[in-house]
Parts: structure tokens; C-alpha cells; sequence
């Protein structure tokens, strides 16, 4: 599981090198990111290691493992645009998934309101995708800056519970601010007196948590991320093996469940070929070094961009590696980043024909 050796790959098989960038387990609210990204990379080990030798001419550093931040230095900024460019090296090489941190929250929330909870997210329902980009449209400005970011800090550790430890946040101390937000006119408003109605599935949900130590990690972004690069570099059927930097929710019970979910069939994505997931320390392995550098560049461009502070120039640059499942719900941004971005205003507008119980 740990071994640096190189994985088998099956007959038409594929094997990818992935690493992330802004991982803060499942602290979604209040950290120190907004965005994760999670990059995968086609690439030999000798390709891998030009790169990251042409890097190292094009903007020096003398650090042992090279890394995003040092191409992302203003002064770097042309070996940055000739990584990403067109005639640069990892175009059709590289895949990256994006997660805005605040709407997985949202999201993962909704599912339960929905009744449905997929851990891989593979396969969206409508009903509660509409009501996460409601929610989270329109939580702020229904609520204000400082009750919308209590409700979200409250149940990102309410949900956050799980092997055998309580939560940070009671379920009691949570569903009194859902008390006083069911109480605000409009979607918000409807969609907390959902969630008001919703709470012995919170219940069940947090139960669930705490008593099976191998369950994926509810909030957490890292293994979605994992699915849907097994979707994309596996479509057709195609063996996938994946060589990843090392990360503690990767536990070997979590990696067999993930084969066994992707392995079922059903649902749009069908049935998906994860032959084997390798852990390895990123400085010994250069195709895992190369997609640390793209999650990390990816990260940085897309949080601006979401946060109204983009380039134009690097976010299209961007533009044509970034996966179009990625969890990105910010309609002007992902107009930028994303090709063929569902329509936010379409989900929203979905949501207000859903029935709340309200009179």
C-alpha cells in the first residue's frame, strides 16, 4: 500500500499520478483555503522528470522538491504561462478537479435533506443540487455574513463525527440556530424548515458516523476527487491505476471500499476499474512532484477567479484542464474556468418549484 514501486497496469489499462492542494481534512468553513483541487497526470516517469528539470531552468530554486509556489511568483509568471500553454508540456496530460470547500459543505448537507447520499458523488440528484445552489446563493444575503457562517461552521463539525468521537458541535445546539433561521422569508428560509423536518436523518447520519471506523470521511473532498479521476482518465471501461501522494484518510479499508463502489453498476458514470491505488512520498516519485505543481497552480487561479480577483489570462490558460464534474456552483466563475458549466440560474429556479411543507 505504501511501497514507491511502480503498480502494475492491466492490458489497456491507464495509470495516473495524482496529488491535491488545500487539503484541510474536513474543516470546510474557517480555514485557510476556499478552494481543493485535486490533480491526476498521464505521464512516464522520465516525462515527469524533464518537467520538473525544465522548471527548474526556467525559474530557478534551490529547494530539493520544486513546487507550485515557486512558479507562481510574479517575477515566474512566463514559465507559468508556458506550463499551462499550449505548446507546453502537460496539455492532454492532466486533469484537475476543483471543490469549493463552502458548497461541498452545503451539498453533503442537502443530501441528507434530499434523501440521498452518494460518498463517492458520481451521480448528482437534482433535487438536491438544486437545493445546495439555493442554499448557497442565497444563505448570505437571507441570513447575514455572521448568522450564515455560524450555520455553516455548526454543522461542518456536526457532521464532521465519526470514528467513535462525539462532535464538536451537538445536534441539539445545531437545530437551535436551524430553529431561528426557519423563521426568515424566501428559499432560505423554506430550506431550513426543510432541514427543521429533516432531523432525525441528521440523527441517523451522525450515528452512522461514529459507529463504523472505516466510513469515508463525510466532508471531506479527497475521496470525491479520487472517483471522479478514476471517471475521467477510466471512461469507457478503462483500467485505472493510481499512484498517489501519501494521505492518512487513504486507510487500506477505505481504498477496498472505493474499488468495491466504483466497481458497482448503475447510475451514469457505470461501472468504473480501480485496479490498485499505490501511496508514495511525493519527493520520490516525479509524476506525483508534477501533479502537486498543477493542483497547487490550479488552486491559487481558481480561488481568485472565484473570488473576483482573477486573471484572465491564467484562468484560461487553466480552462482546458479542469474537469467539468468538478463542485464549483459560482456561476460567473465557472463560466471562466469550466467548459460547459451547468447553469447555476437553471438549478436555482429547479429549487423553487420544490415543495417545503409550508402553507
Amino acid at each position: 500500500m505504501h511501497s514507491t514501486a511502480r503498480t502494475a497496469v492491466e492490458p489497456g489499462g491507464v495509470e495516473i499520478a495524482c496529488d491535491e492542494s488545500g487539503a484541510e481534512g474536513e474543516k470546510l468553513v474557517g480555514g485557510n483555503t476556499d478552494v481543493f483541487a485535486h490533480a491526476g497526470v498521464s505521464l512516464d516517469a522520465a516525462a515527469a522528470a524533464e518537467i520538473v528539470r525544465e522548471l527548474r531552468v526556467r525559474a530557478p530554486s534551490p529547494v530539493t522538491e520544486y513546487k507550485a509556489e515557486h512558479v507562481l511568483r510574479e517575477k515566474n509568471r512566463a514559465t507559468l504561462v508556458w506550463l499551462l500553454g499550449p505548446s507546453g508540456p502537460i496539455l492532454g496530460h492532466a486533469r484537475v478537479h476543483l471543490t469549493d470547500k463552502a458548497y461541498f459543505a452545503v451539498s453533503k448537507l442537502t443530501d441528507l435533506l434530499a434523501g440521498h447520499h452518494s460518498s463517492l458523488g458520481l451521480d448528482q440528484d437534482e433535487r438536491s443540487t438544486a437545493l445546495a445552489r439555493t442554499l448557497y446563493q442565497e444563505g448570505r444575503p437571507a441570513f447575514g455574513p455572521g448568522r450564515w457562517t455560524a450555520f455553516l461552521d455548526a454543522f461542518n463539525h456536526l457532521l464532521r463525527a465519526r470514528n467513535g468521537r462525539a462532535p464538536e458541535t451537538s445536534v441539539e445546539s445545531a437545530f437551535e440556530l436551524v430553529a431561528d433561521l426557519r423563521t426568515t422569508p424566501g428559499p432560505a428560509g423554506e430550506i431550513m424548515d426543510l432541514l427543521w423536518a429533516a432531523r432525525p436523518r441528521v440523527d441517523a447520519f451522525t450515528e452512522r458516523l461514529l459507529d463504523d471506523p472505516h466510513v469515508f470521511p463525510a466532508l471531506d473532498p479527497l475521496i470525491p476527487a479520487i472517483a471522479h479521476a478514476v471517471a475521467y482518465w477510466g471512461a469507457g471501461g478503462r483500467p485505472v491505476s493510481v499512484v498517489h501522494d501519501r494521505q492518512t484518510t487513504l486507510t487500506e479499508e477505505r481504498v477496498e471500499r472505493l474499488r468495491s463502489l466504483l466497481a458497482r453498476p448503475g447510475g451514469r458514470s457505470g461501472p468504473l476499474v480501480l485496479t490498485s491505488l499505490t501511496l508514495v512520498a511525493s519527493h520520490l516519485d516525479t509524476r506525483v512532484q508534477v501533479a502537486d505543481i498543477v493542483a497547487g497552480v490550479a488552486r491559487k487561479i481558481s480561488s481568485k477567479e472565484l473570488n473576483g480577483r482573477g486573471d484572465p489570462e491564467l484562468t484560461g490558460l487553466l480552462r482546458p484542464y479542469v474537469d467539468t464534474s468538478s463542485i464549483w456552483p459560482d456561476e460567473r466563475s465557472g463560466a471562466a474556468l469550466i467548459a460547459g458549466q451547468p447553469s447555476a440560474a437553471r438549478a436555482s429556479a429547479a429549487a423553487s418549484g420544490l415543495s417545503t411543507g409550508r402553507e
